[in-house]
């Protein structure tokens, strides 16, 4: 099939051919009609952080393969081609029986092995701290172990390649050193640390911060905070959730002008009530509601319960702020986190991938996909 619109970064208008998943030709735009024809073409997204959506939930005893096909699927409409799974705090058969079943799934099912390349753990091992926990559950809180990690990993078939911790909890430097030696990628998250802890980590093997600015306490010292020590460190690379309502508009521009570009990442982290309309719902044995405006949160408290936007929401969110160009917002969407996670790229020529997005914008501050096509072949 081949597909016509101007190239996200170069905006010269090109056909883009593809054939049995991959792009053969990009070539200037022809005088003939395109199967497809758009304002722009630009990769399909990845997310490191998607817990779930549609009332499924990756942190679930029941979760099954109908499940992750659901969540999978409503990614893919959004332009995610490919997802970080992602299972939360929770007791520990729980995070056995995610584990097993994602990579279940992984292994019948080519396609979904292609969408999950890789599984996050967030947690157990954060603060307990009201703020800095969010909300996840207090009681299955614990010290990192990594024998029980171990477990997880060998559930997962050796594909959790990113855990979220907080690194102030005992033996949590140790531990993350020896995680890393693993092939894993350790991110700073739901922490209360010390600066001091924060830089240990960092030295350990720490390269990620998840969610930079939330996860967090309401009140923090001025200048000798957690917040503060990950924004400042070049090497360490952010996640933020630009959905708007995780983070305001003051707090994005900082996070992203003081970042070097190559270190930023767009998550939406979706939650498991991703895509479902207002209402109170029961998940992670809780309560949540989703309000009018689509902020999750958990009721009765200021603290955010996920989200419930998908990544195209966030990269278009992004891009209307005005403080980085279409094209760097679409990046820190799609191999910002491929390149974290030392995956394959999207790039726009021959031989590439062919998970790519059509999409219309109008003056570099609007973004509407039109067409996901997955494997070089549009989405119905």
């Amino acid at each position: 099939m081949i597909f016509r619109a101007k190239h996200f970064q170069s905006e010269l208008m090109i056909d883009v051919a593809c054939e049995g998943g991959r792009i053969v030709s990009v070539q200037q735009a022809g005088d003939f009609v395109p199967d497809r024809q758009a304002g722009y073409i630009a990769p399909a997204f990845f997310d490191l952080q998607i817990n779930g959506a549609l009332g499924v939930a990756f942190s679930d005893i029941n979760l099954d393969e109908s499940g992750i096909r659901k969540v999978l699927s409503v990614c893919m409409s959004h332009g995610i081609s490919g997802i970080c799974p992602t299972i939360i705090t929770n007791a520990h058969a729980v995070l056995l029986h995610g584990f097993n079943t994602l990579r279940e799934a992984c292994e019948r099912d080519s396609w979904i092995d292609h969408a999950m390349p890789c599984f996050h753990l967030e947690g157990p091992y954060i603060s307990p701290e009201d703020g800095p926990r969010g909300a996840h559950l207090k009681q299955h809180v614990r010290n990192p172990s990594f024998n029980e990690f171990k477990e997880y990993q060998e559930a997962s078939g050796n594909r959790i390649k990113l855990l979220t911790l907080a690194p102030e909890l005992p033996g949590a430097i140790d531990f993350i050193r020896k995680i890393c030696l693993e092939g894993v990628v350790v991110a700073i998250g739901h922490t209360a640390a010390s600066p001091d802890i924060i830089r240990e980590a960092i030295a350990a093997g720490a390269s990620l911060s998840t969610h930079l600015g939330n996860g967090s306490h309401a009140m923090w010292p001025r200048h000798e905070n957690y917040f503060w020590e990950q924004l400042g460190c070049d090497s360490l690379s952010a996640s933020i959730i630009t959905d708007g309502h995780h983070l305001p508009e003051a707090l994005i521009k900082t996070i992203v002008r003081v970042k070097p570009f190559d270190k930023q990442i767009i998550t939406c982290d979706a939650s498991g009530l991703a895509g479902l309309p207002p209402g109170k719902y029961s998940m992670w044995n809780q309560d949540i509601e989703i309000l009018s405006n689509g902020k999750v949160v958990v009721p009765g408290t200021p603290f955010l319960a996920g989200s419930g936007s998908f990544t195209d929401d966030c990269v278009a969110h992004l891009i209307s702020l005005g403080l980085v160009s279409r094209s760097q917002a679409i990046e820190m969407a799609a191999n910002a986190p491929r390149r974290l996670l030392q995956l394959p790229e999207i790039k726009i020529e021959a031989g590439g991938i062919a998970n790519l997005i059509l999409f219309d914008s109008n003056k570099d501050v609007s973004f509407q996909i039109n067409q996901v096509i997955i494997d070089g072949v549009p989405l119905k």
